[in-house]
């Protein structure tokens, strides 16, 4: 038993031993601005200042705080760089967290991971990523992005992942595996996983509908006609829309010499029906939709190293918005999935509390509103009562 325990105890520690940290930052010191790059791209009046903040709410600023966007309608782009390395035959655990407390309508707060060859200083939009991850608010849309680069185009994921719109932190979580599958979570929930080549048009389709077969000429696809022995009922056109009112009398003080020929209003008529249509029944020849049969496609070409990179160098804030106030903080490149997961729940343990402080704050908010609202009434009717009362002139009639 002692011996099992042993072996047990060595496989966990061998594993922990044999998992990468490629980049780690939770902005614990003040000297963030040695390791990331601020970009000097954009006109200086377009690029938006950046701090260290926890937010409006935390529990322990120094422990919580992360970069912050400071300046509103402004362009964000910074990078920091890490040990160049390769997902080759490996798990990439990709994971940040997030809190905007400025109640953001229109912004990205999304990262991307870059390969080698980034020029920090100039780096912007149109910089070559690997991979881009993360929320995308403006508007009606709401979506946590995920686009893989692949062979020089980005692919961004068929469907849509939905993402978080309050005020407190959150941790999204990106891991690709080597099976060539892929799985997003938020504050460790799964929200989207399956295979990359399933869920992005990065390959050609595996089948397309057969070049050499149409549908044919004589398919029946009208799923009702017209009722052949339906006609219109004799007489039908002549039912007038509306009708006399049939209740309406003439005044009693109508003067036609005056008032002109007295014409008794209309009314629907209720035994109007609109106009006639035929009566529709089922098609007896009716087959189907017609499906387009499936073949092989020759352009399909399989490939199992949809989720590689051979160069991961560098990640990078590159965004717009139109509201700033986001803090990105907690960012972790990893191959240990159980090590993500761990420092998730330490983050999220402060979100609690981070809600608490919000609605003990809104009330106060709601509290010193309502008393500046009676104030001001208060005052105006204050004022009205000061205001001396006019007397009427007199007018004089004349004599």
């Amino acid at each position: 038993l002692a011996q099992m325990k042993f072996v047990l105890v060595f496989a966990v520690l061998l594993a922990f031993a044999s998992s990468k940290v490629y980049f780690s930052d939770d902005f614990s010191d003040a000297d963030w601005e040695k390791r990331w790059v601020l970009s000097t791209s954009r006109p200086a009046e377009e690029r938006g200042k950046i701090g260290l903040s926890a937010g409006k709410h935390f529990t322990n600023e120094e422990e919580e705080r992360g970069l912050r966007t400071e300046e509103d309608a402004r362009f964000y782009a910074l990078s920091a760089e890490f040990e160049e390395f390769t997902n080759k035959d490996n798990t990439l655990v990709f994971q940040y967290s997030l809190k905007q407390d400025q109640s953001i309508d229109c912004g990205g707060g999304y990262l991307k991971l870059h390969p080698a060859g980034v020029d920090q200083a100039s780096y912007n939009g149109d910089s070559k990523y690997n991979i881009m991850f993360g929320p995308d608010i403006c508007g009606s849309t709401r979506r946590t992005h995920l686009i893989f680069n692949n062979r020089g185009d980005n692919h961004l994921i068929k469907e849509d992942i939905p993402t978080e719109t309050d005020t407190v932190t959150h941790v999204y979580t990106l891991i690709v595996k080597p099976d060539n599958t892929f799985q997003v979570l938020i504050d460790n929930k799964e929200k989207k996983a399956g295979s990359i080549e399933d869920n992005f048009a990065i390959l050609e389709p595996k089948q397309i509908p057969d070049p050499n077969l149409s549908k044919p000429e004589d398919w029946v696809d009208e799923a009702q006609i017209v009722d052949p022995e339906d006609f219109k009922p004799e007489g039908y056109d002549d039912i007038l829309p509306e009708i006399e009112d049939p209740e309406a009398e003439k005044p009693d003080d109508w003067d036609d010499e005056l008032d002109g020929e007295w014409e008794a209003p209309v009314v629907p008529n209720p035994e109007y029906k609109g106009p006639w249509k035929a009566r529709m029944i089922p098609n007896p020849e009716y087959k189907g939709e017609w499906e387009h049969p499936l073949v092989d496609n020759p352009a399909y070409e399989a490939d199992d190293t949809l989720y590689k990179y051979d160069s991961f160098k560098s990640v990078g804030i590159e965004i717009w918005q139109v509201k700033s106030g986001t803090v990105f903080d907690n960012f972790l490149v990893t191959d240990d999935e159980e090590a993500a997961e761990d420092a998730v729940t330490q983050i999220l343990s402060a979100q609690a509390a981070e809600k608490e402080a919000k609605e003990a704050q809104d009330e106060i908010d709601r509290a010193e509103a309502e008393a500046a609202r009676a104030a001001a009434e208060a005052e105006a009717e204050a004022q009205a009562d000061a205001e001396p009362e006019v007397e009427e002139p007199v007018v004089k009639e004349d004599l």
